[in-house]
């Protein structure tokens, strides 16, 4: 009764993908997460993430933001319930220096050769021509602007919860509030996984745990991915077209951190807007869950003041979320060393949501061919 096909370790936005179409195969598959997602305690949280086709970190990932457009597309068909907003993007350099973000060294350069390359609908513009359009952002004389229009954002929360249901309808049984204790490979081939009180087995796995990746590795292959705490803010408006705006992305500088990005206001009181951080922590239990009011403060002062307008100095709501990251930002997609039928997927490095309902394709027919 406890043995299945593939189990999924790690039910967020790559594991929920991954379960889904699993469940489409007619295999017996079980998801298990250690929390009951959706949840804030990973990667997969916080109202909205950005998507894009044109994505500088890389041309091999264009495929793949392509492809999960298609897949939210039909998940929105089958529920009525919008997952994926297109309402454009803005991808901006200061022009000063050439910004470097997840790996790749001159990234607006990269996401215009990379629309260009596979026909995605864009604009570019120079700093006067973005004021004109969209006056908050106080870009630089020397500054340039791209805009995507099938750019745009998702609900994050959404995405999960109806791909899980989905697998749920089509038989696949789920395990919340269940952290998988070990994972060892059986004598007579496949995979045994230990929990408090039960024992599974399967044919195949795969992991999909995002930083808790960290649990199933040898030390030598725990150096490779970092914890990286994020913080995400909603700052008050003081202007009211801020709903009319598309996603944004600024690099203002030459380092990774040098960055910005927000999304137009959902609630029309708020801007949700972010920076990233690339400080390592040593594991997800470990991470600083609150927001002091200094980070609040520092964050006003060093990434809105003086570039963004139409907005409060008053930061209403923060939550805290991670990256889990490799040294050259690429998604790591290879077996667990020393156990060949458990497959592990990590990191995405902060650039993986908008590519999730394809990995989860991706994974599936690697599991099960």
């Amino acid at each position: 009764m406890n043995h299945y096909d593939v189990v999924v370790v790690g039910l967020g936005a790559v594991g929920a993908a991954a379960l889904y179409q699993l469940s489409e195969t007619g295999k017996k598959v079980l998801g298990i997460d250690r929390f009951d997602p959706p949840h804030t305690m990973g990667s997969s949280h916080g109202e909205t993430r950005i998507t894009r086709l044109a994505v500088g970190e890389g041309a091999e990932y264009v495929s793949l933001a392509r492809r999960s457009h298609e897949i939210w597309k039909d998940l929105e068909a089958k529920t009525g319930n919008q997952i994926y907003f297109p309402v454009g993007g803005i991808l901006m350099d200061s022009g000063i220096q050439p910004w470097g973000k997840h790996g790749a060294d001159g990234f607006f350069e990269r996401t215009v050769s990379y629309a260009k390359q596979f026909d995605v609908r864009y604009e570019v513009f120079d700093s006067a021509q973005l004021k004109k359009r969209y006056s908050h952002f106080e870009l630089p004389e020397s500054g340039k602007g791209y805009y995507e229009l099938e750019a745009g954002y998702l609900k994050p929360e959404l995405a999960i919860e109806t791909q899980l249901n989905f697998a749920k309808e089509n038989g696949a049984e789920i395990l919340t509030n269940s952290p998988v204790l070990e994972i060892k490979k059986t004598q007579g081939g496949g995979v045994k996984l230990i929990l408090e009180g039960k024992e599974i087995t399967a044919e195949r796995v795969l992991v999909s745990a995002g930083g808790w990746v960290k649990d199933f590795l040898t030390e030598s292959d725990k150096k490779e991915f970092k914890i990286c705490r994020q913080v995400l803010h909603w700052v008050e408006t003081s202007s009211d077209d801020w709903k009319d705006y598309p996603v944004f992305m600024w690099g203002f500088g030459p380092a990774p951190e040098d960055f910005i990005y927000g999304f137009p206001s959902l609630d029309g009181k708020t801007v949700k807007m972010a920076t990233e951080s690339f400080i390592e922590t040593s594991h997800p239990r470990e991470l600083d869950r609150e927001v002091s009011s200094e980070e609040k403060k520092q964050f006003w002062e060093e990434k809105i003041k003086g570039k963004i307008s139409g907005l409060k100095p008053n930061i209403l709501k923060s939550t805290v979320c991670f990256y889990t990251v490799t040294e050259d930002a690429k998604f790591v997609i290879r077996p667990l060393r020393g156990i060949e039928e458990v497959l592990m997927v990590s990191a995405c490095s902060g650039h993986g949501f908008k590519h999730s309902a394809a990995l989860g394709e991706l994974l599936k027919d690697k599991l099960i061919n």
